[in-house]
This record gives C-alpha cells, sequence and structure tokens, in this order.
C-alpha cells in the first residue's frame, strides 16, 4: 500500500480521536461507579446505553450528569487521602502525643515513669 503524506495524518488524527474516546468513556464510566446519588439499576441502565450506543451515551451522560463528575472526583480523592493517611498514620501533634500516653497510663499499660518518658519526647 502507498501511504501518502494526508493518509498518515489522516489515520493519526483518527488514532487519537479514537483513543480521547476511549478516555472519556472509561472517566464516565468510573464516575457512573462511583456515584452514590444513582441505585443499582440506574447504573445498569446507563451501562446499557453506554454499551449499545457508546457515543451518543457518553453524549448524553456528560450533559446529563456532567456538572457533578468534578465534585464526585474530588470527594472520591478526599476519601482516598483519608483513608491512606488512617493506613500509614500521621504524625501527631505532641498534644495528641500525650494524651495517647496518658490514656495507656490510665488503662494501666504503661507506669508514670514511661509516662513521663513518653511525655518529656513528645515535648522535645
Amino acid at each position: 500500500m502507498d501511504w501518502s503524506f494526508w493518509d498518515v495524518l489522516w489515520t493519526t488524527f483518527v488514532i487519537f480521536v479514537w483513543a480521547m474516546f476511549l478516555v472519556i468513556l472509561i472517566n464516565v464510566l468510573i464516575d457512573l461507579f462511583r456515584s452514590r446519588d444513582l441505585n443499582g439499576w440506574m447504573k445498569a441502565i446507563w451501562v446499557v446505553i453506554l454499551v449499545v450506543l457508546p457515543l451518543l451515551g457518553v453524549l448524553i451522560y456528560l450533559i446529563a450528569r456532567g456538572g457533578g463528575m468534578q465534585e464526585r472526583a474530588t470527594e472520591a480523592r478526599d476519601r482516598d487521602v483519608e483513608q491512606l493517611k488512617q493506613m500509614v498514620g500521621s504524625p501527631a501533634s505532641p498534644t495528641g502525643q500525650i494524651a495517647e500516653a496518658k490514656k495507656l497510663l490510665d488503662s494501666g499499660a504503661i507506669d508514670q515513669a514511661e509516662y513521663e518518658a513518653l511525655k518529656a519526647k513528645a515535648l522535645a
């Protein structure tokens, strides 16, 4: 096959548009399943629309629900950050460390000397 410059340019453009559409479709599906205001049946109906009529379905979804996509993405990111902070453990303030040490002292897990050592370490 003899490819001209315009054939290559057109093919590149078509591939770019197809890849862009797939990225948008994936983002719509992620947003659809992230959404808490839709019940399971509505999500299933949206998925059927997106599978049967992908281009039209994506356009309808973006018109109907596109305004809230950023808010839902931000909420999901904030939940993920909080969950990560809980898993990793954020550095506690000296007040929080002393309060935790006081709880351990009150429960009998540590003695007064250990409490004082933890308190001095938190204040250092």
